[in-house]
C-alpha cells in the first residue's frame, strides 16, 4: 500500500513509479518533467500546493499553479529586508540607528525582540531578526519605520512586480479567506520577484555588498531547514524565508518557503512554493514539510540534469 508518506519519502523514484502508470508528463523536456514533478508532488501531500522556480541562466520560469494567489504569511519578511535596505542605500534611514519598543508592540512570536526590551535594537538587527526568526514584532517595527504595507507594496511596483501586495501587519496579514486578494502574492511572481533583487544586476535596486548580505541573511535563516533546504545538496548555497498562517476559523492554514539554490555551475534558481490545506483541515505539519522536502529534491535533479547537458 502506497502512503502519501512512503510517496513523498521515496523521492523522485516513487514518481517514477507514478509516470509508468500512466501519469507521464506531455511535456518530456526538463522543464515539463520539473513541473510533472510539482504536480505529483501536490496528489502526494493533499490540499493545494502552488509551485514556481525560475531558472535566472536560461531565464525559464516553470511553474504549477504559479498563477494562483496564495496568502504571503511571513514570506513577505525577505522583501522587508530588501527594502530595508534598499532605503539604507538612499539614505532614508540608518540601519545603524538604535530603536526601542514596549510590551504594547508584543505580538505573536517574538524570539529576538521578546528579549531585547530594554537594550532596544538597530534597525539592522531587527531586519535580520525578522528574516532569519521570523520575529513578527522585528518586522512590524521595521515596517512602521519604512511607511507601512503601502510602502512595501510601492517597492514591489518598482521592481516590476505587478501582484504581490501587503495591506496589514502581523499578525492580522495571516488571516486571508477564500477569494481574498489582500496580503498575496502568486509563486510565479515571488521567484522572479527574488531572482531581481538577489541575481538581476540590471534591475535590482541593491548593490553588490547589499545583495551578498541578503543571501547571506536567507541562508543563515533557521525557520526553512525542514522544508525545500531540506532536499537539496548541503553543499550548494542555498537560502529561504518560510510563511506559516495562523489558525484562523474562516481562512486556511498557508505554508510557503521562498528562497534560491545555487549549483556546481553558480547558476541561480529562485523558487517559492506555497502550500494551502483545506477549510477547517487539522494541522498536520509532517506531510506537508515531506511535501517541500520533496520540492527540493525535485530542485536538485533539474539543477544536476540541466548542468550535465549544458557541460555535454
Amino acid at each position: 500500500m502506497t502512503t502519501r508518506r512512503t510517496l513523498l519519502g521515496g523521492g523522485l523514484t516513487a514518481m517514477a513509479g507514478l509516470a509508468l502508470g500512466g501519469c507521464i508528463p506531455r511535456d518530456t523536456s526538463e522543464a515539463g518533467r520539473l513541473e510533472a514533478q510539482f504536480r505529483l508532488i501536490e496528489v502526494a501531500t493533499g490540499g493545494t500546493f502552488g509551485i514556481a522556480a525560475y531558472d535566472t541562466r536560461a531565464d525559464r520560469m516553470i511553474a504549477y499553479r504559479g498563477d494562483e494567489r496564495f496568502a504571503l504569511a511571513s514570506t513577505f519578511k525577505a522583501s522587508l529586508a530588501a527594502f530595508a535596505m534598499t532605503e539604507a542605500q538612499a539614505g532614508r534611514i540608518d540601519l545603524d540607528e538604535r530603536t526601542f519598543w514596549t510590551q504594547a508592540d508584543f505580538v505573536f512570536h517574538r524570539p529576538f525582540t521578546g528579549e531585547r526590551v530594554d537594550s532596544g535594537a538597530t534597525w539592522r538587527e531587527l531586519a535580520y531578526a525578522a528574516q532569519t526568526q521570523s520575529d513578527n514584532v522585528a518586522a512590524n517595527l521595521l515596517l512602521k519605520r519604512l511607511g507601512g504595507p503601502e510602502a512595501l507594496t510601492a517597492f514591489w511596483r518598482s521592481l516590476g512586480d505587478p501582484v504581490s501586495r501587503l495591506d496589514r501587519f502581523e499578525t492580522d496579514l495571516n488571516r486571508v479567506p477564500p477569494g481574498t486578494v489582500e496580503d498575496t502574492t502568486t509563486p510565479a511572481t515571488m521567484a522572479r520577484t527574488l531572482a531581481t533583487l538577489l541575481f538581476a544586476e540590471d534591475r535590482t535596486p541593491l548593490v553588490p555588498e547589499r545583495r551578498q548580505e541578503l543571501r547571506r541573511w536567507m541562508a543563515e535563516s533557521v525557520t526553512g531547514l525542514q522544508k525545500i533546504r531540506a532536499g537539496l545538496p548541503r553543499g550548494w548555497e542555498a537560502g529561504d524565508k518560510t510563511g506559516n498562517s495562523s489558525d484562523w476559523p474562516d481562512a486556511p492554514q498557508v505554508r510557503g518557503d521562498i528562497g534560491f539554490v545555487i549549483g556546481p555551475l553558480d547558476a541561480p534558481v529562485t523558487f517559492a512554493a506555497y502550500h494551502r490545506s483545506p477549510l477547517g483541515a487539522p494541522l498536520d505539519d509532517a506531510p506537508v514539510d515531506a511535501g517541500f522536502a520533496a520540492i527540493g529534491r525535485a530542485l536538485r535533479g533539474y539543477v544536476e540534469r540541466t548542468q550535465i547537458v549544458i557541460n555535454s
